[in-house]
């Protein structure tokens, strides 16, 4: 794939979207272009977080290990970004990401990706909003299941 295209793609990743062409290019240049079957994991809870991924093409989920086993907490779908919580708050990969079909990213460095947040602060904002989103998500999601193991009050 040209340059241009993979800037054309990240365009349209809301995270990138407002960053100037120029610098989505050295992004794309500096970053690396990979691909995953499906059933493949792009990295593991408990890993190492030195990368935030960009979901180009297809899909995955993010499953967490429990004492019941996996379970799968989201869909990951193109434009989103994965990763970026171990970058951010310096910890290990808090769940494992597995392609659910053929699935393409740009890999983007812990050093790339802060270094991003740094020069672009509209995109640190961006990043709050993804991750408020997320939390707001699992917030009623848990209320949703706490609520469902209560019994019910009778009034």
């Amino acid at each position: 794939m040209l340059l241009r295209d993979e800037v054309e793609m990240l365009r349209r990743v809301p995270i990138f979207s407002r960053i100037a062409p120029a610098k989505l290019k050295l992004l794309a240049f500096t970053s690396d272009r990979m691909t995953y079957k499906a059933g493949q994991d792009l990295f593991h809870q408990g890993d190492v977080g030195d990368a935030a991924y960009v979901i180009l093409s297809g899909t995955a989920d993010i499953v967490v290990s429990s004492p019941a086993g996996e379970i799968k907490v989201a869909d990951v779908e193109l434009n989103s970004i994965v990763g970026e919580i171990a970058i951010l708050c310096d910890v290990s990969r808090t769940a494992t990401v597995r392609a659910t079909s053929p699935l393409e990213v740009l890999r983007i460095s812990k050093e790339h990706f802060l270094k991003l947040l740094s020069d672009f602060p509209e995109m640190a904002v961006e990043i709050m909003r993804v991750l408020a989103d997320r939390l707001n998500h699992t917030t009623a999601e848990l209320t949703a299941a706490r609520a469902a193991k209560q019994p019910q009050m009778v009034q």
